[in-house]
Order: C-alpha cells, then sequence, then structure tokens
C-alpha cells in the first residue's frame, strides 16, 4: 500500500478514536440529553417532571448526609424503589420521599457531616421538592409550567455543583444539567404551544 494511503488511513482512524473518546468522556451529557429526548419524544407529564426534580434534589441530599459523592448516583438506583415502595404501600410517592429526606438529616446530623452542605441541600430539597410537589396541586397546564420552570432552575443548582466540583461528583451534576435543563424546558414549549 502506498505511504499515502497509508497516513490517510492511520489519520482517519485516529480522528474517528478520538471523536469516540470525546463522546465516552461525555458519556454523563449523552446520557442526561438521552434520557431527555426520550422523556420529551414520550410525552412525559407534570407528575414525571416532579418526580424527576424531586429524586434529583434528594440525591444531592443524600451525597451530602454521608458526605460521600458517590452516594448521589446511589441515589438515583435508589430513589425508584422509595417511589414503588411507597404507592404500593398506597402513599404518594412523594410522602415516601420525604420519610427518606427526613432520615437522610438525621443521618447526616447525627454523623458530624459539615453542616453547610447538608443544610444547603436539605433547604434545596424542600424549595425544588415543594414547588414539584405543588404543582400536582395545581391545574394541569399551570402545573406543567410550574413543574418545567422548577426543573430548569435545577438545572441551575447542577451547574453550580459542576464548577465547584463538590457535593455531588462532577458526572452527575453533568448529567442532571443536560436531563433537567432540555426536559424543563421542552415540557415549558410544550405548554405554551398547548
Amino acid at each position: 500500500m502506498d505511504t499515502s494511503v497509508n497516513s490517510t488511513v492511520s489519520a482517519g482512524t485516529r480522528a474517528g478514536a478520538a471523536r469516540w473518546s470525546a463522546v465516552l468522556h461525555r458519556w454523563p451529557s449523552v446520557l442526561g440529553l438521552a434520557a431527555a429526548t426520550m422523556m420529551l419524544a414520550t410525552g412525559a407529564n407534570r407528575e414525571t417532571l416532579s418526580v424527576i426534580v424531586s429524586v434529583a434534589a434528594l440525591c444531592y441530599l443524600g451525597a451530602a448526609a454521608f458526605d460521600r459523592p458517590w452516594m448521589g448516583w446511589a441515589g438515583v438506583g435508589a430513589a425508584p424503589v422509595v417511589i414503588v415502595v411507597s404507592e404500593l404501600a398506597g402513599l404518594p410517592w412523594w410522602s415516601g420521599l420525604a420519610v427518606v429526606a427526613g432520615a437522610l438529616v438525621v443521618v447526616g446530623l447525627v454523623g458530624g457531616v459539615p453542616r453547610p452542605p447538608l443544610t444547603a441541600q436539605a433547604l434545596a430539597l424542600l424549595g425544588y421538592g415543594g414547588l414539584a410537589v405543588a404543582a400536582l396541586f395545581l391545574a394541569p397546564q399551570v402545573g406543567l409550567v410550574l413543574a418545567g420552570l422548577v426543573l430548569t432552575a435545577h438545572g441551575v443548582w447542577d451547574v453550580i455543583h459542576y464548577r465547584r466540583d463538590q457535593v455531588v461528583p462532577r458526572s452527575l451534576a453533568e448529567f442532571c444539567v443536560l436531563l433537567d435543563v432540555p426536559l424543563g424546558l421542552g415540557f415549558l414549549v410544550l405548554a405554551a404551544v398547548g
């Protein structure tokens, strides 16, 4: 084979490998955006948005309560279990998350974790989660707008944590930004067009 052909093939292979490396390095963004796209395409509703923002805030609280950033990712897997158990017990999903949130605050206080992050995450859960749950009790269109706004606003919280590299892993904050903002904004557009 001609050396110029070999160098062209080599350069193309390296460029392809570099593209895949960049995608793999940004896996949280790809995963978050894929999840947001799937939910927009399948027509998630205000309850779905409310669950997402409440779970996100609970994951941050869990990481702060144990002073272990990786616990944020563990919360992504554990929160759906809490939701299912709550509903099987005949309780609204948000009540189960509220019980877990209270337990996490107690664990953090008893465990002596740094108070500022624990307090900030508990207040964030009250604010974001409270507004998300309130969206369920409003007229459907108004509730959808509120849930979309709250989810989009949580994206700002994610960016702050990503930039500071605190409380949760940067990968979780990155994932959440690319889930929360497109999904929240997408549903605001859907609410506007009816």
